[in-house]
C-alpha cells in the first residue's frame, strides 16, 4: 500500500539509530533500529539513507524525513556543533544527507524533536509553549512554540542543561567540570551521570542511577537524600526556566523522566525558587516515551509541506 504524505522520523543517538515512518495522520507504519557506526561519519550517512530507503521500500511511499541529533546545526555554517557524538561535530550533516537522499532532509536537536512530537499530538497537545526536558544520561531541553521548533539566532535555544545551577549551596560551588569546558552546568548535577556522581560524592559507593532509584524506593537513607537533592535541583533549574520563558508546560522524558515522585514533589518545591513565589505550570510525562524523539523528527515536516 501506498502512503501519500508519509513522514520518516530519524533518531540518531550514540548507540543506536531508529527510524520510525508516520503515516499523515500520525499513525506509525514501521519502525528499524541499527547500531550506530560510532567516530565513522561516512558510515553514518549510510546507515541512516540504508534505513529510510528500507522503509521507503515496504511501505511503497516516498516520504519526507526529518533527523533528530544530539547537538544541532549551526545558524552561521549549517555545520554540526555541540554533539556530544563528536564525529558529528563539524560536518554538513543535513547537506549530506539531502544530497545521499536527493531531498531536502532537516536535522534539529532531539530535545527539540521531543518537544514538537508532544506539542503535536502528545502530553502537551494543545499547548502553545512547550519546553521538552530530557533527563536521561545527560540533560537535555527544548523549546516548541504553536508546534514549531524554536531555536534563536545561534541555534541555542532551550539548552537549559549548559546553564550553571541557580543558587548553589557552599558546596555546589564551583560545581563539578562539563565536557563543555564549563563547570557547574545542570547537566553535571540532574542528569543520570550526575545523579550517580554526586552519590559517590557523597558516599564513596558507586552506584547505577538506576540502582540509587531502587534504594531510595526501599527507604535507604543515603539513596533516598540523593533523590531529594536531585529534585531540590531540578526544581532550581525549572524554575530559572519559568522566570526566563514561563512556558505553558514541561514535558518530561528520558529515563529520569520515569520517576514519578518528581510530578509529586516539584509544584510544591518550584514556588519558593519562582520569582514571585508562583508557580502553576503543569509538569507532564512524554506521552511517547523514548518514541518522541523519532516521531519529532517526523514532525519536522508540517502536514501541509509534506
Amino acid at each position: 500500500m501506498n502512503y501519500p504524505g508519509m513522514r520518516i522520523g530519524i533518531d540518531l543517538g550514540g548507540t543506536k539509530i531508529e527510524a520510525l515512518a508516520l503515516d499523515s495522520n500520525g499513525v506509525e507504519l514501521l519502525r528499524y533500529r541499527v547500531d550506530t557506526p560510532r567516530n565513522d561519519y561516512p558510515g553514518t550517512i549510510a546507515a541512516i539513507a540504508g534505513l529510510v530507503r528500507r522503509l521507503e521500500a515496504e511501505t511503497g511511499s516516498v516520504a519526507s524525513v526529518g533527523a533528530g541529533i544530539p547537538g544541532g546545526p549551526s545558524r552561521r555554517t549549517g555545520l554540526i556543533k555541540n554533539a556530544n557524538s563528536t564525529w558529528l561535530n563539524g560536518m554538513p550533516l543535513a547537506d549530506d544527507l539531502s544530497a545521499e537522499l536527493d531531498r531536502e532532509v532537516r536535522v534539529a536537536n532531539d530535545a527539540n524533536c521531543l518537544a514538537v512530537s508532544e506539542a503535536t499530538d502528545g502530553a502537551a497537545a494543545g499547548a502553545r509553549v512547550v519546553f521538552g526536558v530530557i533527563l536521561g544520561t545527560g540533560c537535555g531541553g527544548g523549546v516548541a512554540i504553536e508546534g514549531k521548533i524554536h531555536t534563536g539566532p545561534n541555534g541555542t535555544g532551550g539548552e537549559w542543561g549548559h546553564n550553571p545551577l541557580p543558587w548553589p549551596t557552599a558546596d555546589e560551588t564551583p560545581g563539578p567540570a562539563c565536557y563543555c569546558g564549563k563547570r557547574g552546568c545542570m547537566e553535571m548535577w540532574v542528569s543520570g551521570t550526575g545523579v550517580a556522581r554526586d552519590f559517590l560524592h557523597r558516599t564513596g559507593a558507586s552506584l547505577t542511577t538506576r540502582q540509587i532509584v531502587a534504594n531510595a524506593d526501599a527507604g535507604d537513607a543515603e539513596a533516598l537524600a540523593a533523590i531529594e537533592r536531585f529534585e531540590d535541583r531540578l526544581a532550581r533549574g525549572l524554575a530559572e526556566v519559568i522566570n526566563i520563558l514561563d512556558p505553558d508546560v514541561f514535558v518530561f522524558g528520558g529515563g529520569l523522566s520515569l520517576l514519578q515522585r518528581i510530578y509529586i514533589n516539584l509544584p510544591a518545591k518550584l514556588p519558593q525558587y519562582v520569582f514571585g513565589g508562583e508557580a502553576d505550570t503543569p509538569l507532564v510525562q512524554a506521552r511517547f516515551g523514548d518514541s518522541s524523539g523519532v516521531r519529532g523528527a517526523a514532525w519536522l515536516w508540517p502536514a501541509n509541506q509534506t
